[in-house]
């Protein structure tokens, strides 16, 4: 799981550092993921035939996974797929593991994917996009 920083800055603990679509991205560490809440508002239906979001209860609270560990969980039965009509929403900690099927039918399974958290990040390091007093800021230009 990443975050969208404003600029690049090397500090301990946050690694995997890419850009998607242009914009900066870190893997930042567990504790800061763990303040994090992540809001899945469903636009069309999520049903299981056409990828609904599956997830394995409980790992948001486990030392990391490896991916043998992983598959162990799922092929056990473990997951639960979360069916959601439009209109929904999913709220859930980021670190929760989860995935998508494929779609198996036509169709679409838009969702508006929001993070929440009140924390800073440890300077220099600054989120890209901040909403303080209910106005959307971008931190590098304020053009939405």
């Amino acid at each position: 799981m990443s975050i969208a920083v404003k600029q690049r800055h090397e500090l301990d603990g946050y690694q995997a550092w890419t850009k998607k679509a242009g914009v900066q991205c870190v893997q930042p560490p567990r504790n800061v993921m763990n303040q994090v809440l992540a809001l899945r508002l469903h636009l069309d239906d999520c049903r299981a035939e056409n990828g609904a979001l599956k997830v394995l209860p409980g790992t948001h609270r486990d030392v990391p996974l490896g991916t043998a560990e992983i598959e162990q969980l799922a092929g056990a039965g473990s997951e639960v797929v979360c069916e959601v009509p439009a209109g929904g929403a999913i709220l859930m900690n980021p670190l929760l593991f989860h995935a998508s099927s494929p779609m198996n039918r036509p169709g679409h399974r838009r969702v508006i994917h929001l993070e929440f958290t009140a924390m800073e990040l440890p300077p220099p390091l600054e989120w890209r996009y901040r909403v303080a007093c209910g106005i959307l800021h971008d931190s590098i230009n304020a053009t939405f």
